[in-house]
């Protein structure tokens, strides 16, 4: 039983340590949706790579993906500064039921369609093996090294665009790096999962403080309780891994909502 919990908790943990940094940046940004209309349009690169014979889980299928979510990066990088009365999210918004209109389209096409359908939005984390999880924490450590290091840049992109240098560019490569976060756990995690691992540790961690190192240790501490919790409870209850763990980040979502209630907000 235990060695059926460790390897899908393993992989959820990997996820939640990138996506968590990426969290708070993505809510200081005020693009609440933007992980999903990625996590959706890679799903939407792997649809068409599958269409083609290509496996879904192959660095083919990966690449792919990838090239999606590129042209979504170029869009979001330069809608964000421009001075337009229709606000970016609305364009993210238009991404995402575009992509989730066309991935239904393309899936229909192929004889797999409703399963895979079903996969891109809970994922196969229940199946995951070592393999899985090397494949998937190999590229966040080398995303978690590049953040680490170009860290003021995308900060202040962030925070100051106004005193960014080159904020476009920077723009772009938050974007880009954030899109082949998004298409390596996507076909793992599901879009609901990777939605779930990006927002709420990320709007926990906002309720307590504004500093962003502190921020993003909440943000940990609690993604990893929510992981922890719905993992072991689907397993219990011998229910679907993905769904649960999306409304186990929820209910924890929920007890920080009540602690905050009780004092203990920002500061």
């Amino acid at each position: 039983m235990l060695d059926l919990l460790i390897v899908p908790t393993v992989a959820a943990l990997v996820i939640l340590g990138l996506h968590a940094y990426l969290g708070l940046h993505v809510i200081a940004r005020g693009v609440i949706f933007v992980d999903l209309a990625f996590a959706q349009i890679a799903a939407l690169g792997a649809t068409f790579a599958l269409l083609w014979g290509v496996p879904h889980d192959s660095m083919v299928s990966y690449a792919v993906g990838f090239g999606f979510t590129l042209v979504g990066a170029l869009i979001f990088s330069f809608t964000r500064m421009e001075d337009s009365k229709v606000p970016q999210e609305a364009i993210i918004g238009i991404t995402y039921v575009v992509a989730s209109a066309a991935v239904l389209l393309l899936a229909g096409l192929t004889a797999e369609g409703a399963e895979h359908v079903n996969e891109t939005l809970t994922g196969t984390l229940i199946w995951a093996d070592w393999g899985s999880v090397l494949q998937l924490a190999i590229p966040y450590s080398a995303l978690g090294l590049f953040y680490w290091f170009a860290r003021k840049p995308i900060h202040a992109v962030t925070f100051a665009p106004e005193t960014a240098k080159n904020p476009r560019l920077w723009d772009f490569v938050f974007y880009a790096t954030f899109g082949l976060a998004i298409t390596f756990s996507v076909a793992i995690a599901g879009v609901l999962m990777v939605f779930s691992t990006l927002v709420v540790p990320a709007v926990i961690a906002f309720f307590f403080t504004e500093h962003f190192g502190r921020a993003l240790v909440i943000a940990w501490i609690s993604g990893a309780v929510a992981i922890v919790l719905g993992v072991s409870v689907s397993f219990w209850a011998d229910v679907a891994t993905g769904p649960l763990l999306v409304c186990s980040f929820g209910a924890v979502l929920v007890a920080a909502a009540l602690l905050k209630r009780l004092g203990l907000g920002a500061h």
